[in-house]
């Protein structure tokens, strides 16, 4: 009998197929318990509100069941999210590396991760063994919090290993956990003498490990633990306490809910509608197709506050029908991921929710900065769009009756917008009670478009995962910002500042040029949280309205999401489309500059109406 020329296909690595199985058992296990655990957050706080509201009473306890209901999403969604795209990893560096490079940085990646989450798993015991008590409001045992958040790092193990085994990898990952065990075991024992400040030594590892393509989080804990030895005053349980610490703020239930407001409008197709309204007044004019993505990205901002959102819901929806129409595929994605920085810039904005969580800033008037800066910055990608997107047919002006057409059906979607705004900004209700409503309001127009069972429970799951990794993130950067205050970090950086001149033409610039470079190599939510506090002291020392200074913190930082390395909107589009990310690095420069020309003019703004108000 002849021989086959075709190869067979090689045996599965032992263990590879029953890990694999185990793990989709885990995801489809976590995936459930993250959509109940929304389901019921948003219960308790529709609940809260009708009670409020409705009948002028309350619902006691709901603001504390709330949040621990929010810290057992965190932890219950942080399996979830450690290998996969929300895990923060900075991968530009080992993507350089020759194969058993790439095979050594995964190795110490995952030990970052094992090391993180030994430090959740034995902090979280230690400080439930210690804590007693009830809560007064819940009358439940004040531990179980930590020690929820302890199960969810030893799920993240958990899960790392299973990933790693049914990937046929068992030998690495058990290295990794090894040495995450070594360095676990010694790092308490030792004491290094140096004149680095404990913060800057934290900094300097989660910086290896984010080289290394550990995802942000847990490169922020076992950073922590690995500062104790240089003199840091932080234990592990102190820094699970420092976690839950930064979950545990009533304003950060605002973030499922607005992500799962975006879901829920796709789903139903209404954001569809938002599509065609903006085809019908722009749609006609030169690079109408082009300006219809910039329009329905303006309108979709006051529904999702999630720009990573917006940039995938413009690569599948506007990708295919630009290059159709004659635009280069690396110009098209350029367009999509540039238009899609305005989601955390006009309201609802995710990322003035963080800013307002860390400098307790007023979200209301950072949403109104956001329309203004958002308007700015619309103007100039428009303008840069006229002159660059050259390509492509146009369509016959829509008729008045068109226009009339299009508008009803896109009411629902824009009475979203008016349920937040409108709803903070008059101080009807809170940031996330409005942000409640809208996930409510969204629900019902699923349901009104008749969204299967299926369909609901996937924008539910979805959008606990996505809050979970955010907040996680949120919380891990809690221990950093600790031991940058206990090391008066402000007052070196004030210093530094100092160099450029004590005006806010100086402190404008020092910053832009700081966050600029930031935004280069760090996640937005990151960057809001490690340096809007050190900044914003100096601003309001040099006289700049806090409130227009934080606005162009997130504008600035927007910013990153389009620049290498890390450039994370470049590369949702990149995943979307399957265009290489040079490319669109390369093809999105006309935009990028436009946006850094919208920047240098909100700036002098800034400065113009300090100047203003220190003369009166």
């Amino acid at each position: 009998m002849a021989q086959s020329n075709v190869l067979a296909a090689p045996e599965p690595a032992f263990g590879s197929v029953a890990a694999a199985r185990w793990l989709r058992r885990l995801e489809r296990g976590l995936g459930l318990v993250c959509a109940l655990l929304l389901v019921a957050l948003l219960g308790v706080v529709i609940t809260a509100v009708i009670l409020r509201y409705g009948f002028g009473g309350g619902f006691l306890g709901s603001d504390e069941l709330a949040i621990w209901l929010h810290v057992a999403l965190v932890a219950a969604g942080a399996p979830l999210a450690v290998n996969s795209a929300l895990a923060m990893r900075l991968d530009v560096f080992t993507r350089l590396l020759p194969a058993r490079g790439q095979g050594a940085a995964q190795i110490l990646a995952d030990a970052f991760v094992v090391l993180g989450g030994l430090v959740l798993v034995s902090g979280g015991a230690e400080i439930a063994a210690l804590l007693g008590g009830v809560s007064p409001m819940l009358g439940l045992p004040e531990w179980i919090r930590f020690a929820v958040l302890g199960a969810g790092g030893a799920l993240t193990v958990l899960a790392v290993l299973l990933q790693r085994l049914a990937a046929g990898r068992g030998v690495p990952i058990f290295a990794s956990a090894g040495l995450a065990a070594i360095v676990y075991a010694g790092a308490g024992n030792l004491q290094v003498a140096t004149a680095l400040p404990p913060s800057l030594v934290l900094g300097l590892i989660a910086l290896a490990g984010l080289v290394v393509a550990a995802p942000l989080p847990y490169a922020l804990l076992a950073a922590a633990y690995l500062a104790i030895p240089f003199g840091s005053t932080m234990p592990e349980p102190a820094m699970v306490a420092s976690v839950v610490s930064g979950l545990s703020k009533f304003l950060l239930l605002a973030i499922p809910f607005f992500l799962l407001a975006g879901g829920l409008l796709t789903a139903s197709g209404v954001a569809g509608q938002l599509v065609r309204f903006a085809a019908a007044l722009v749609g006609h004019k030169r690079a109408g197709l082009a300006q219809t993505t910039l329009l329905t990205s303006v309108l979709f901002s006051g529904a999702s506050g999630s720009s990573v959102a917006n940039a995938a819901f413009g690569a599948s929806t506007f990708q295919p029908e630009l290059v159709k129409h004659g635009y280069p595929p690396a110009q098209a994605g350029a367009i999509i991921a540039s238009t899609s920085v305005l989601d955390n810039v006009i309201p609802p904005s995710i990322a003035f929710l963080i800013l307002a969580a860390a400098t307790n800033l007023s979200v209301g008037k950072l949403l109104v900065g956001g329309f203004v800066a958002g308007t700015v910055m619309a103007v100039a990608l428009a303008i840069a769009i006229h002159w660059t997107a050259r390509s492509g047919g146009t369509a016959p002006p829509s008729s008045g009756a068109e226009k009339w057409r299009a508008g009803v059906a896109a009411i629902p979607a824009f009475g979203l917008g008016f349920i937040v705004v409108a709803g903070i900004r008059l101080g009807i209700v809170t940031t996330t009670e409005a942000a409640a409503l809208a996930a409510l309001y969204t629900l019902a127009l699923g349901l009104f478009g008749r969204l299967g069972v299926a369909s609901l429970y996937g924008a539910f799951r979805q959008a606990g995962a996505e809050a979970a990794a955010i907040g996680l993130l949120i919380g891990t950067a809690a221990p950093f910002a600790f031991l940058l205050a206990v090391d008066d970090i402000s007052g070196m950086v004030a210093s530094l500042a100092a160099l450029f001149g004590g005006g806010a033409i100086a402190v404008m610039l020092f910053s832009n040029v700081l966050l600029l470079v930031v935004g280069l190599v760090l996640d937005i939510g990151a960057a809001i949280l490690l340096f809007g506090p050190l900044l914003m002291p100096l601003a309001i020392a040099a006289g700049i309205d806090p409130i227009h200074f934080g606005v162009i913190l997130v504008v600035n930082l927007m910013i990153g999401g389009l620049t290498p390395p890390v450039g994370m909107l470049v590369y949702v589009v990149s995943g979307v489309t399957r265009l290489p990310a040079g490319a669109l690095f390369r093809a999105i420069l006309p935009y990028l500059a436009a946006l850094i020309a919208s920047l240098a003019l909100l700036s002098a703004g800034a400065v113009v109406a300090s100047a203003f108000l220190s003369a009166r």
